[in-house]
């Protein structure tokens, strides 16, 4: 058994390292002096006059710090996968949340039930680096403009519903998975497409917040799907990435007109 468990943390150990050599590590500095580390993966060949997708993704409390390693534990490898590479080509930026963050909010919120969530949270310092970082990468000519997606688990699930609330006008999709969020909020984001996952086993943030979410995008006149899995716990990132065409249907999506 233990021989076992060695050799599976040694592929884990390979896969991380796999995925840390292949994303660019960079730094971001905000206007305002902040320093954001994140990871970059740009499409295998970038063709003269071409635009390409480009997807935000932001990962859980678990993978918070400034190794900028961490935050491509969970996901990181569904981009390198050379199918989706070569089918998916797209910018992709996996920015790394301090350990004393929380994405969305000033810290972790003392209740994850949606009606407790909060309502008029401020823009967090983080998040004001994250979009600084994100109209950086807008602003390139590579950078198709209606077609900005955004996926977020746990924490960054929260932090998906928040980004898709307070800027709507930029992402034609979202993904929040095993994330939550007061539902009173999402009328602002009516015209952004989501798919939301969620584990109804889930003991940490438990499925009702992307319930309600779903009811209250449904009555805004949203395009939404939910997808719950029966019996999975908290880490409902697996087999949401594993879902039929989550890629596909995260990069068919253009923003509305």
């Amino acid at each position: 058994m233990k021989r076992i468990i060695s050799v599976v943390c040694v592929l884990i150990s390979l896969l991380s390292l796999s995925a840390q050599e292949t994303y660019q590590k960079e730094t971001f500095i905000s206007s305002c002096g902040d320093t954001l580390p994140y990871r970059l993966l740009r499409p295998e060949t970038v063709k003269a006059g071409e635009k390409y997708p480009l997807v935000l993704f932001l990962h859980g409390a678990g993978e918070r710090g400034n190794d900028n390693e961490r935050q491509l534990t969970h996901g990181g490898q569904m981009f390198l996968n050379p199918v989706n590479r070569e089918k998916h080509p797209a910018f992709v930026l996996v920015p790394q949340c301090p350990v004393s963050g929380y994405w969305a909010y000033m810290e972790r919120p003392a209740s994850f039930m949606p009606g407790e969530m909060p309502l008029d949270a401020p823009l967090t310092p983080v998040f004001r680096t994250v979009k600084d970082l994100l109209d950086t990468y807008l602003a390139m000519p590579q950078v198709d403009k209606n077609r900005v997606y955004i996926i977020g688990l746990s924490m960054g699930g929260m932090g998906t519903f928040d980004m898709a609330i307070r800027y709507p006008e930029i992402f034609a999709a979202a993904v929040p998975i095993c994330g939550t969020v007061n539902p009173a909020r999402l009328k602002a984001a009516k015209q952004v497409k989501f798919r939301i996952f969620h584990g109804d086993a889930d003991n940490v943030v438990t499925p009702e917040g992307s319930r309600a979410a779903y009811r209250a995008l449904k009555a805004a006149g949203a395009d939404v799907e939910y997808i719950e899995f029966p019996g999975c716990n908290h880490g409902s990132w697996n087999p949401a990435f594993n879902y039929p065409g989550f890629m596909e249907w995260i990069f068919s999506q253009k923003k509305k007109k």
